[in-house]
């Protein structure tokens, strides 16, 4: 089962449940795979939330059974270091730092920690250490901001 597949079944379950759907990973293994679904709100999402939407996308996956073998269905929020997977989720964090792993090599690197800069069409453009390296979508195999905690910790403090 692709993941595209899995998308296609299970984002609309959850935005009809009230949340927005940011992702899944879905990790084959033979002996126990693991899908991972991350689901946001307006005001966050907590563990009653993800209660909900494992039970429903559970029920779903049972009926449909479009993944073979033993598998761990986890439902999380997209946390602090928030997983990017859209082009539209790119550009909403513009400005922001990321870590981008490439699946082929551009520029002779394959991982990437700097600002977002650009979403244009079907490309992504990062600056790392003064550089801009531009991305296909096509070619980022994960995706991930990076939490500023001196931020995080001086909002603590006010």
């Amino acid at each position: 089962m692709s993941s595209n597949r899995l998308i296609e079944l299970l984002q609309p379950l959850v935005e009809a449940l009230g949340y927005e759907f940011v992702g899944l990973e879905y990790q084959k293994n033979p002996q126990h795979g693991l899908l991972r679904i991350y689901i946001d709100g307006p005001e966050g999402v907590g563990l009653e939330d993800c209660e909900t939407v494992s039970r429903e996308v559970a029920a779903q996956l049972d009926v449909e059974d479009p993944i073979a073998g033993h598998y761990n269905l986890e439902v999380s929020s997209p946390g602090l270091d928030r997983p990017l997977f859209t082009p539209e989720q790119y550009a909403q964090f513009l400005g922001y730092e990321a870590k981008l792993t490439s699946f082929a090599p551009v520029d002779g690197r394959r991982k990437f920690k700097g600002e977002l800069l650009t979403v244009e069409g079907d490309t992504v453009a990062i600056e790392v250490d003064g550089e801009t390296y531009t991305l296909s979508f096509d070619n980022i195999a994960k995706a991930r901001l990076v939490p500023d905690y001196d931020a995080l910790m001086a909002e603590r403090k006010e």
